[in-house]
C-alpha cells in the first residue's frame, strides 16, 4: 500500500516508525514531516493545514491510505475532501471533528446523549462570565477556550484571581485567538486522570490500551498545561470494569448518536477520563491520536498497524483484533527551555547517534520538533523529542527511559523526573 501521514510531530514519527514495519507497505510519505521522520518516510513540503494542496497530491501519487495525524485538518474538513474525491482516509469528516473543535459543542452533546462530564457553563460575553464566577464559584474551577488551542487553552484555577486571569486572557487578549470567542466554565473534578483511545469505523471499535498524560510543565503536575510532557500504559487505575463501563457509557453512546447525526466516523476517539474509586467523568474527548500518549501506546502493539487503520478507513473493523506485549511503556518528553512560552530554535542537538547505535532494543525516539540545519540536527519547536522506553515492568522502563534521556543534550534541554510517578 501506498501511505501517506498528515502531520510532522512526535506522535506522526511513532505512527510512521510503525507503519515502516508493514510488510504491506510499499511506499510511505509524511507532510510535512520532520527531521526524524525522513529517516522512515519520505517528506514532502505541504504543510498540515493545506487540505487542498495534499488532495491534489495525493490523488497524483495514487495514495491507497492517508492518515491524519493533528486536529487542525480533520476540523477544516480534510476527510470529506478526501472521500469526496475517491480517496481513503482514518480520520473523522469535519462534523465529527466538531467533537475536538469546539468544546462547547462537545460538552452539550455529552450532556445530550448521557455521557458523564462534569458540570458546565457556556459564556461569550467576558463581563458576563466574570460575574458568574463572582457569584457562584469558590475553589477550584476550570476555565476552557472553545476552539482548539495546541492542548494549552485550558486552565485549572485554584480561585477566583487565577480564574478571571484566565478568563482575561483568553477571551479579552485573545491568548488563543478565536479559541476564545467562547469559554466553558466547568466544576472542577478532584481524582486521577486517563486516557483512553478507541479506533471506529463508525459502527465497531476497537480500543488501545490505557495511557496517562502528564500534561504540566513542572513535576508534581504544577505549572501550566503543555501539550504533553510525557506519558506512559498501561495505567493501573484503569480496570477491567472502568473498562467495561467506558465501553457501554461512553463510547457507545457517542457513535450512536454520531450515526443518528449521520456523521462519518472513521478515525480515533480519545476519551480523556478523570477517575475517582469507581466513578469517572469525560474531562475531553480528541478526534486524533494522542500526542504523547501514542509514543507510549504503539510501540507496545506486537501486530501490524496498517490493516487496523485500513480497515478502519474502510468501514469494516469487526475482524480485526490487534495483538499487545504486555510490557509497560514509558515516553519522557524533552522540551525547549521557556515552554509553554517563548523559547529558543536552531539549538544543536548531540547523543542520540550513540543511543541509537547502542544496540538497545527497547528504546525508541521519536522526533517532534526537530530539524536538519547544514547537516545537523538542531531543535525547531517547543517539544523537540519524545524518548520512549519499554521493558518487564514499570520501574525497570522508566529507569530505561531516564537512562536514554540523559544521554540527549542540547542548550536549554528540559524534562519532567517525574513521568508515570502515580503508578509507581
Amino acid at each position: 500500500m501506498r501511505v501517506l501521514i498528515v502531520g510532522g510531530g512526535g506522535r506522526e514519527h511513532t505512527l510512521a516508525w510503525k507503519l515502516a514495519q508493514s510488510p504491506l507497505l510499499e511506499s510511505l510519505y509524511c507532510a510535512p514531516g520532520n527531521a526524524g521522520i525522513s529517516a522512515v518516510a519520505e517528506c514532502v513540503d505541504i504543510a498540515a493545514d493545506d487540505i487542498d494542496s495534499l488532495k491534489q497530491w495525493a490523488l497524483e501519487k495514487k495514495i491507497d491510505l492517508t492518515v491524519v495525524g493533528p486536529e487542525v485538518p480533520l476540523v477544516l474538513g480534510i476527510a470529506d475532501l478526501f472521500r469526496q474525491s475517491g480517496l481513503k482516509v482514518f480520520g473523522p469528516d469535519s462534523k465529527g471533528a466538531m467533537l475536538e473543535g469546539s468544546k462547547v459543542w462537545s460538552k452539550r452533546k455529552m450532556k445530550q446523549w448521557g455521557i458523564p462530564t462534569a458540570g458546565f457553563t457556556i459564556f461569550d460575553d467576558f463581563d458576563d462570565a466574570r460575574s458568574h464566577l463572582a457569584r457562584f464559584y469558590g475553589g477550584q474551577v476550570v476555565i476552557k477556550a472553545d476552539g482548539l488551542a495546541a492542548g494549552k487553552g485550558v486552565t485549572v484555577a485554584s480561585g477566583p484571581e487565577e480564574a478571571e486571569q484566565a478568563l482575561y486572557d483568553i477571551m479579552i487578549e485573545r491568548a488563543f485567538g478565536e479559541a476564545g470567542e467562547r469559554v466553558v466554565i466547568e466544576n472542577c473534578l478532584s481524582g486521577e486522570e486517563v486516557s483512553v483511545l478507541a479506533v471506529t469505523d463508525g459502527k465497531n471499535l476497537v480500543v488501545l490500551p490505557s495511557s496517562q498524560d502528564h500534561k504540566a510543565i513542572g513535576e508534581g503536575d504544577k505549572g501550566p498545561n503543555t501539550g504533553g510532557m510525557g506519558a506512559y500504559s498501561p495505567a493501573p487505575i484503569y480496570t477491567a470494569e472502568l473498562a467495561r463501563k467506558t465501553e457501554t457509557e461512553v463510547f457507545r453512546p457517542l457513535l450512536n448518536g454520531f450515526l443518528e447525526m449521520g456523521v462519518d466516523f472513521r478515525g480515533v476517539i480519545y476519551a480523556g477520563l478523570m477517575v475517582s474509586e469507581d466513578q469517572f467523568n469525560v474531562l475531553e474527548f480528541n478526534v486524533r491520536f494522542g500526542d504523547p500518549e501514542t509514543q507510549a501506546i504503539i510501540p507496545r502493539m506486537q501486530s501490524d498497524l496498517l490493516p487496523l487503520l485500513a480497515a478502519a478507513a474502510e468501514g469494516d473493523l469487526k475482524d480485526i483484533e490487534p495483538r499487545w506485549k504486555d510490557d509497560p511503556a514509558v515516553c519522557v518528553v524533552l522540551a525547549s527551555d521557556g515552554y509553554p512560552g517563548k523559547y529558543e530554535k536552531g539549538r544543536l542537538i548531540e547523543g542520540i547517534d550513540a543511543l541509537e547505535s547502542s544496540g538497545d532494543d527497547k528504546i525508541a525516539i521519536f522526533h517532534a520538533g526537530t530539524a536538519l540545519k547544514e547537516g545537523r540536527l538542531v531543535t525547531a519547536g517547543g517539544r523537540v523529542l519524545g524518548v520512549t522506553a519499554w521493558d518487564s515492568d514499570l520501574q525497570k522502563a522508566v529507569e530505561r527511559v531516564y537512562g536514554a534521556a540523559d544521554q540527549i543534550k542540547f542548550e536549554g534541554c528540559y524534562f519532567r523526573r517525574d513521568i508515570a510517578h502515580r503508578a509507581l
